[in-house]
């Protein structure tokens, strides 16, 4: 029988993919981690993932543990996460945790119990190519939950021990699957984008955390004239309209967020469109290193479309060309790069 570690957050998708891996017959334990502890008091979202995933797992009969990671989340994470903003760059920390947290410490835990597999809640599939004995990530099933883009930076080491059972199926089959085994979390909500964050309030959550993370400086047009003050970079973004406070016979939007000059450059909404930029740090999943020009779909955000693109590959990054101009590009996100279902590769926009 083949041994699989579940990271159970205590939702839905995670529940189900530990109760579908049981019955299809793998021995299965359930991990959850604690990541917003202070000193040895916990969370109270981490109170509820802890109560919820062990009541899962007290009902399937699982072994259930928990692993305080709270340290290295808030060093990899929230750290980079303020840091990045403080460079008026607009990170995607999920992207970041999948790989450095997540798959990383599950991957700890498939050797230390000593395992076959770790599993999660993704909505992804995972796929071996015999020719060249690489392990591929592909589009799950459902394009709406589709997580492909978030996991793109996932290693060979992680993919090779991963299973996405929950890949195969759409949210509303699994609802229903919760359903038939009588998993009480089955209508429980889909958690929030950024874990770390109530309420999506980015900006209320960095000046708590960093009360200098931004000052006032000048809004400018194209031109270099000044229009007004903007309250800090931080609470700004490529392609943003609201909250500029200038009046003009004609919609301004955010174009670029000029750190060296603490100034945020507005211009019209045509402004805001470019198609091309450069990605460093690339993540290749379906080659060792990308060597030649390629022609892939391109995503620059999780929840924009696919768009057609040529990536050049250049000394430590790539440059990338759509073929239609595209709007907002915004460095700090990752820009994901598609061939029909299966990801090939990406990385951080610069």
């Amino acid at each position: 029988m083949k041994k699989v570690i579940v990271a159970m957050s205590g939702g839905v998708d995670s529940s189900v993919a530990a109760a579908y891996l049981q019955e299809q017959g793998y021995d299965v334990i359930g991990l959850t981690f604690i990541m917003f502890s202070e000193g040895e008091k916990m969370s109270d979202k981490d109170k509820e993932a802890v109560k919820d995933a062990k009541n899962v797992s007290d009902q399937l009969g699982i072994e259930h543990y928990t692993s305080n990671i709270t340290k290295e989340f808030r060093e990899n994470i929230i750290n980079d996460f303020i840091n990045k903003y403080k460079k008026a760059k607009t990170p995607n920390p999920c992207v970041i945790c999948n790989r450095k947290i997540k798959f990383k410490f599950l991957l700890n835990k498939v050797d230390e119990f000593e395992a076959d597999y770790m599993a999660t809640g993704h909505y992804a599939k995972i796929e071996k190519n015999d020719k060249n004995y690489r392990y591929l990530l592909k589009k799950a099933v459902d394009d709406n939950k589709d997580q492909s883009y978030m996991l793109y930076r996932m290693s060979q080491d992680q993919l090779k021990k991963t299973l996405f059972p929950m890949g195969e199926f759409s949210k509303d089959q699994i609802r229903q699957m919760a359903k038939k085994y009588n998993l009480e979390i089955h209508d429980k909500p889909d958690s929030q984008d950024i874990c770390f964050i109530k309420d999506n309030n980015y900006i209320e959550y960095l000046e708590r955390q960093e009360a200098d993370i931004g000052k006032p400086g000048p809004i400018l047009d194209l031109e270099g004239n000044k229009l007004g003050e903007h309250e800090g970079l931080h609470h700004y973004t490529i392609g943003q309209r609201r909250g500029l406070g200038i009046s003009k016979p004609y919609p301004l939007y955010v174009v670029e967020l000029d750190i060296g000059n603490n100034a945020v450059i507005v211009g019209k909404n045509k402004d805001v469109f470019r198609n091309s930029f450069h990605i460093i740090n690339p993540n290749w999943i379906f080659y060792d290193n990308l060597n030649q020009p390629i022609i892939v779909d391109c995503k620059i955000r999780y929840n924009s479309p696919a768009r057609k693109a040529a990536v050049y590959p250049e000394e430590n990054k790539c440059k990338v060309v759509f073929k239609d101009k595209q709007r907002a590009i915004t460095p700090g996100q990752s820009a994901v790069f598609y061939k029909n279902d299966y990801v090939i590769g990406g990385g951080i926009i610069k």
